[in-house]
């Protein structure tokens, strides 16, 4: 009789994985996915409660003007800043930089690092909100399903915080920046380095080759978005890459799977050794943890001595926002 949890395959003589080793791919183990659905609701009540203390009708437009609220007759205390001020139909700069977005100035001068983390879980407006709450539950429900909310849950929160660092250093003083997308990023990133960790498991042949070329396809058409969302006014690409970087490089750290037990049980070898992990897993593994962390403290002591990376590098503001006769990017 076998025991503790391990068993011959019938009439086969190969040795059957236990499930914490992961065995065949039709016996993956899966998480009930309930950290990335929690992380949306959140964001959500979050983003009504910056509309709630925005009260455009009450507070105006900071354009002057005459320039009236969007939808003010319908939505009332919710209705949006004017869209020559926020195009992503939401707060004013002023209730965003208020509720915690990230501002170099404040960061460097007023010490004010908590902006850090706090900008994570704010929104500039609707459209911003919606795109990346649909990204987060297509790429966050199937990497939680798969790997856990523990280990999601850091790639979620570390790059959300290493693409505020990103953001903060290239920030111009006049600038704020919010959003969960450098944390969405870095799932994306962590997504790719994923596939790359583990390719030779997704070459087998068990695997549908269709679904992860679909996949791949997916996950550029959601960056080719997100992108584009960055050069508005307060979403800034430079979350994106830093939160991008930071997920690809915790992929690596976080996401590698031994690499017998995930093929089909008639490849399986007659051994009774567990599943291992491969030589070079392991050399990306010690690569991308040195390249995380001396990246972060490079950063870091750039951002906290005061350094501003538009200073050597003045086309890097339109990274963040493209100025445009129908918004500004300042606040």
């Amino acid at each position: 009789m076998a025991t503790g949890g391990e068993a011959k395959a019938p009439g086969a003589g190969y040795y059957q994985y236990p499930a914490s080793y992961g065995g065949g791919a039709d016996e993956e183990r899966r998480w009930w996915p309930w950290l990335v659905p929690t992380v949306l609701v959140a964001c959500i009540a979050v983003f009504a409660a910056e509309m709630f203390v925005n009260d455009c009708p009450r507070h105006g437009s900071a354009l002057g003007g005459g320039a009236g609220c969007v939808a003010s007759g319908f939505l009332r205390r919710f209705a949006f800043q004017p869209l020559r001020e926020n195009p992503l139909l939401g707060p004013s700069s002023a209730t965003l930089e208020k509720m915690g977005a990230l501002n170099w100035a404040k960061v460097v001068h007023e010490h004010q690092g908590w902006r850090l983390i706090s900008c994570i879980w704010l929104h500039a407006g609707l459209v911003h909100l919606v795109v990346n709450m649909l990204s987060l539950l297509f790429i966050g429900i199937r990497l939680e399903q798969q790997f856990g909310f523990v280990r999601i849950g850091v790639i979620y929160l570390i790059s959300g915080f290493g693409g505020s660092v990103l953001s903060a250093l290239f920030l111009r003083s006049n600038y704020i920046s919010v959003g969960a997308s450098g944390a969405l990023f870095g799932l994306l990133g962590s997504m790719l380095s994923e596939l790359i960790m583990n390719w030779t498991i997704y070459s087998n042949k068990s695997v549908d080759s269709f679904l992860q070329a679909a996949a791949i396809i997916t996950l550029l058409f959601i960056i080719a978005i997100n992108l584009a969302i960055g050069i508005l006014p307060h979403a800034d690409n430079f979350a994106h890459i830093g939160g991008f970087a930071s997920g690809f490089l915790l992929g690596f750290v976080l996401l590698a799977r031994p690499q017998f037990g995930w093929m089909e049980r008639n490849e399986l070898p007659q051994t009774n050794q567990p599943p291992k992990y491969k030589l070079y897993q392991y050399v990306l593994w010690v690569a991308a943890l040195i390249l995380l962390v001396v990246g972060f403290v490079i950063i870091l002591v750039m951002l906290f001595k005061g350094k501003n990376g538009n200073d050597s590098c003045h086309w890097c503001q339109y990274l963040n926002c493209v100025p445009t006769s129908r918004w500004k990017c300042n606040t």
